[in-house]
């Protein structure tokens, strides 16, 4: 298979065209930098997204608090991991970079606040 792609590993948006056959990737041009490679590799065998959201926080200054993923989690378990994470509540006080969900769905990513309430 054959699969053309717009890079977003870096700023410069390259036209990558990667060559695979479902599991194993055959070949990666149109990059112009190593990350570019490793995106187009992953993008077609494993998609995975950093997952950005927010969380309620009880007796709180503020309703929720922001949070993200401490890395890229598969794209197939991304509404997954919101049903989890809306599913969840917060008591303040809310420090950033608090461990809100540790391991969620067994991604080996943690659910971190990015701010303090």
């Amino acid at each position: 298979m054959k699969k053309e792609l717009t890079c977003v590993a870096c700023p410069l948006g390259c036209s990558i065209t990667v060559e695979y056959d479902g599991t194993e990737v055959y070949s990666v041009t149109g990059n112009t930098c190593k990350r570019g490679d490793a995106y187009a590799r992953t993008e077609v065998v494993n998609p995975t997204r950093s997952l950005t959201s927010s969380v309620k926080v009880n007796g709180g200054i503020h309703p929720v608090v922001p949070v993200k993923s401490s890395c890229a989690v598969p794209k197939t378990l991304l509404f997954n991991c919101m049903k989890e994470i809306n599913s969840v509540s917060v008591d303040a006080p809310v420090k950033l970079g608090q461990v809100i969900i540790k391991n969620i769905l067994g991604t080996g990513a943690d659910i971190v606040a990015t701010n303090n309430d």
